[in-house]
């Protein structure tokens, strides 16, 4: 008997060891949101480029970039974790974990803002997209304006 309350206790306290190890370092989480946020600067950057004419509508690669920046737009937020507001070389401001109901709305209102440009891409409607790439970069200025360090 006492030997599998001492297997018990053992796994016990291996499986708690596990947990603590698998669970990312705060530099982990500044990185992953980093990493996120400049993929959606990649692919939102030519599209700037569209929508000021110094580069020609091309519907296939509007396509291709909307939808990666749908999914990459979802991604950077869980990065914004707990303890991560003094984790490694961050430019996020302490506001954002302040102001948390706000920084979500602002996130949720570049998400949707991002969502219409994917939708005027596949219809290849060259005017709107173009508008609605003003809309995006707007949304992602609101964001930055109140909890992007300069």
């Amino acid at each position: 008997m006492k030997s599998l309350t001492r297997i018990a206790i053992t796994a016990g306290l291996l499986g708690l060891a596990t947990t603590a190890l698998a669970q990312p370092k705060p530099e982990a989480y500044v990185k992953e949101r980093q990493s996120a946020l400049s993929l959606m600067g990649w692919y939102f950057g030519p599209l700037g480029a569209v929508a000021k004419g110094e580069k020609p509508f091309n519907k296939d690669e509007a396509v291709r970039a909307t939808t990666f920046l749908v999914q990459l737009t979802k991604m950077p937020w869980e990065g914004f974790a707990a303890g991560t507001d003094k984790a490694g070389n961050t430019k996020a401001r302490p506001e954002i974990w302040a102001k948390q109901d706000d920084f979500k709305k602002k996130a949720d209102a570049m998400q949707a803002e991002v969502a219409k440009l994917a939708q005027y891409a596949s219809a290849g409607d060259e005017a709107n997209f173009k508008k609605q790439v003003g809309a995006v970069g707007g949304s992602c200025k609101a964001c930055h304006d109140d909890y992007r360090a300069k």
